[in-house]
């Protein structure tokens, strides 16, 4: 799947409701430093297990930070999402961006919590919230996609492609996709979560 990206326009960030960019100075051992980073609301990720398939879900979405690098954009990564809605769980919020990225009904409870970690330390140290879940055909319920013109294609990548998916340095992966597949190969077996 090709997005066709055209008008491109690059302005200074002053009002928006997701980043707050700021500037810390302090003293570290007698030395006066100054960093600059992006304060950013936490999210969730969830390592999605197809288990009729023996496969991973993965999504594939446009990035305009990866463009400006590389002119194409396109990442790999895990379902995720920000953790911005009032009065929802992060197993709520976590289960709802499985249904809209991915189709997937799955429940809140059945979650299980694989690790909390900080993601883009050096700008942003927001907290990732990663689940587990396992799914099968019968749960699909829409093609997910995204939400509010999100354009977000779900793949399903078998067990015994993960780990050279993961090394063709030719695809753009997160960190949390690589720590999944890692996650994932080590902690599961064809049937869910190893006991």
């Amino acid at each position: 799947m090709k997005t066709d990206i055209r008008d491109i326009c690059i302005t200074q960030c002053t009002d928006s409701p997701y980043i707050k960019p700021q500037r810390m100075t302090y003293t570290e051992n007698g030395y006066k430093k100054t960093w600059d980073f992006v304060q950013s609301l936490d999210s969730v990720a969830i390592i999605i297990h197809r288990v009729d398939e023996d496969a991973l879900v993965v999504v594939r979405q446009f990035r305009p930070p990866v463009f400006l690098k590389n002119n194409d954009g396109y990442t790999y990564e895990l379902c995720a999402g920000l953790i911005d809605k009032e009065g929802k769980t992060i197993r709520q919020i976590a289960a709802e961006e499985v249904l809209e990225e991915c189709g997937y009904e799955v429940d809140s409870e059945d979650l299980r919590e694989v690790a909390v970690f900080h993601t883009s330390v050096g700008t942003s140290g927001a907290r990732q919230h990663l689940f587990y879940t396992q799914v099968t055909a019968s749960d699909k319920r829409s093609e997910g996609g995204g939400v509010d013109g999100e354009v977000i294609e779900s793949m399903l990548i078998k067990r015994a492609q993960l780990e050279a998916f993961l090394l063709d340095t030719s695809l753009v992966k997160t960190p949390g996709l690589g720590f999944g597949i890692l996650w994932f190969l080590r902690h599961t077996t064809d049937k869910g979560v190893r006991v």
